[in-house]
């Protein structure tokens, strides 16, 4: 499988020497076939290799259909590039014939004189899905459906909706269809029949009669990408219908988009917890990637953790006296801290996948900050008496040795309240709870921690009060 993976990822460098080749010998129609067995997301892919004006010559040379798969699996600033290349009747047929969710994403993205621009070379039909998909709130379920679906009505017998949907569902411009969804008069949703029974059924049977209901599947216009997400995953669908509140029938979402968001999600909260700029859930690709990038999106939040952690050098300070006296405690300071960082870490990424996955709420969360409790308390003495048993051998010194696994109980216990309440507080205030995760954790822990472990050995070694 692996294998296979990377030979899929290395088609067009594969093709890049050839097509190299026939650029400069300017051999158009040997280019035009060997672009013809490339795959149109190989194409998009790969698309970084080559030069601007090799793009634009690519671009025209490839067929239009192809041509338009291409356009929509590039980044924006690609897609905002060819546009500028290409004439009016060109962009028209690219941007007509994009899906709809693809379209609106391009259109929410240009600045407002290349919006009326392109804007104006839509027809009238396109132009209405535009307005009404850039409308909706970025991951919304709104802002990820297509408009392009057949309706069919109750009463129609299944020869009369195959008919009806071979004459009303032109390939060229649909995603892939798993489902047809029944509507009443008013376009109200009311069923769905899946495309492989309703062609097994009877050609005179009545839709109503094979259908079923929608009311588990259907998803309101609203709904945040990732609770879309968790129905997909929960019902095991491969499409599922979008309505407005008055149950109105306005889009579909199939697996394909949902898969697209989940690897967006999925890596926008792993930059989140690493602490880099998420940019949308943007893929780092070291292939395209530059210095100046790499640095924009970590920088940033080095710089605001460094100066929280300036919070660690002042509690050192302030307990300059303690560090003089029992010069012993600066050896454990690092295993302290990093086992409390961990600790919290484990618990902040638990959590935070619950809240994602819908395992922890509102309903649930008093439990599960008992059986976190329960088990930090747990933890918390292995850690400690592991850490007692380190500081008597190593300093054979049995008050010592106390003072260092008592404060791994504590921290311990801190980390990983840390870790439960800082991500349900984000969440609580709107926020996305990786932004608190990992290092802020940590940070915290450092900061509290130290004046833990400082006010404990005062309370157990009597020449450290004062």
């Amino acid at each position: 499988m692996k294998n296979g993976l990377r030979r899929r990822i290395d088609v067009f460098a594969l093709f890049l020497p050839e097509i190299k080749e026939l650029l400069q010998a300017k051999d158009f129609n040997g280019l035009k076939a060997v672009l013809k067995d490339i795959n149109s997301v190989d194409l998009a892919e790969g698309w970084h290799y080559l030069e601007p004006t090799e793009k634009i010559i690519i671009f025209k040379l490839i067929a239009a259909r192809k041509a338009v798969e291409v356009f929509e699996n590039l980044k924006i600033p690609e897609q905002t590039f060819i546009l500028n290349n290409l004439d009016s009747e060109e962009v028209a047929q690219v941007i007509n014939e994009m899906a709809p969710d693809v379209r609106a994403d391009l259109f929410k993205e240009l600045p407002e004189k290349a919006f009326k621009k392109l804007f104006n070379l839509v027809s009238k039909e396109e132009a209405r899905d535009i307005r009404q998909l850039i409308e909706y709130k970025e991951g919304a379920a709104g802002s990820l459906m297509t408009t392009e679906f057949v309706e069919l009505k109750k009463d129609m017998t299944a020869k009369q909706a195959i008919v009806f949907i071979q004459e009303n569902l032109r390939a060229e411009h649909h995603e892939n269809i798993y489902s047809i969804y029944v509507t009443d008069e008013e376009h109200k949703l009311i069923g769905v029949i899946a495309l492989q029974d309703l062609l097994k059924a009877p050609p005179d049977i009545a839709i109503k009669e094979v259908m079923s209901g929608a009311d588990l599947i259907k998803i309101d216009v609203d709904t945040d990408a990732k609770e879309v997400a968790n129905l997909f995953s929960k019902y095991d669908l491969m499409d599922a219908p979008i309505v407005n509140r008055d149950n109105v029938l306005v889009g579909i979402i199939t697996v394909d988009d949902i898969v697209s968001t989940i690897e967006k999600e999925n890596t926008k909260e792993i930059y989140e917890i690493g602490k880099m700029s998420p940019e949308g859930g943007e893929i780092i690709s070291y292939a395209r990637a530059t210095t100046l990038e790499l640095v924009k999106r970590r920088a940033g939040w080095l710089v605001l953790l460094l100066i929280f952690d300036f919070l660690t050098g002042t509690v050192l300070k302030s307990f300059e006296h303690v560090l003089s006296s029992v010069v012993a405690l600066a050896f454990f300071i690092p295993m302290l801290l990093d086992t409390g960082g961990n600790a919290g870490a484990q618990t902040s990424i638990t959590i935070i996948r619950g809240l994602a996955t819908g395992d922890v709420n509102l309903r649930n969360v008093f439990k599960i900050i008992k059986l976190e409790f329960a088990s930090a308390f747990l933890m918390g003495l292995i850690v400690g008496g592991v850490a007692f048993g380190r500081a008597f051998l190593l300093q054979k010194d049995f008050t010592l040795a106390i003072v260092v696994g008592l404060t791994m109980l504590l921290i311990a216990i801190l980390a990983i309240g840390t870790g439960i309440f800082l991500p349900l507080f984000s969440k609580k205030i709107g926020l996305d709870p990786a932004v608190l995760a990992g290092p802020i954790t940590t940070s915290i822990v450092d900061v509290v921690g130290l004046i833990i472990y400082f006010k404990v050995a005062q309370m157990f070694i009597p020449a450290l009060r004062f």
